[in-house]
């Protein structure tokens, strides 16, 4: 299964405005992660955190792999990283990571990798190109009360069903989790 995991403004930016080197999740972005306050808590949020940390690879977009300081080449217990980006001629990245400019061989990959756990997916850029490949199983979203006013948008301009599998109520973060339904699936 590969689900993107990620914390949301109720308007829909993951990032504030003017995210960048220095300032990575934009002006006011970081609120977007008080949730992860109670990470290692027995509550909701360490579950749901618990749940994203037990992921048997990453698949990411290269701006947030980099925008991360590229996890020092180990996002969680080693797991293979497979960063999407139009450029593979770049230096190796470091530790497990790996660049694809193909969508489908890089969630081949990744679901090969991880065996019988999921992929953790990060990165507007990395779900939308997921989704129009008809690769992204399931979103959850860490939707946070907050409204960021402008950023970076997680979906931009596509249409995609949805089917509702589970919401959690944490503190500062209401957890959602719908699966991507196919063309004439319901």
């Amino acid at each position: 299964m590969i689900r993107l995991y990620m914390s949301m403004s109720l308007d829909g930016f993951v990032t504030g405005p003017d995210d960048r080197a220095g300032q990575e999740l934009g002006r006011g972005g970081f609120r977007l992660f008080n949730w992860l306050d109670d990470r290692t808590g027995t509550g909701v949020n360490g579950q749901v955190y618990a749940e994203a940390m037990a992921t048997g690879a990453v698949i990411a977009g290269r701006r947030t792999f980099e925008l991360a300081g590229q996890w020092n080449g180990d996002h969680h217990d080693g797991v293979p990283i497979n960063i999407l980006t139009h450029r593979t001629d770049l230096d190796p990245p470091p530790g497990s990571a790996r660049y694809y400019d193909d969508v489908a061989a890089c969630a081949a990959d990744a679901r090969a990798a991880a065996g019988d756990r999921d992929v953790m997916v990060h990165g507007a850029g990395a779900a939308q190109a997921l989704l129009a490949a008809d690769e992204l199983d399931e979103l959850e979203i860490h939707l946070v009360p907050v409204l960021l006013g402008a950023g970076r948008s997680l979906f931009d301009g596509q249409y995609v069903e949805l089917a509702p599998v589970r919401q959690l109520q944490g503190r500062d973060a209401t957890h959602l989790r719908y699966r991507v339904l196919r063309t004439g699936e319901k």
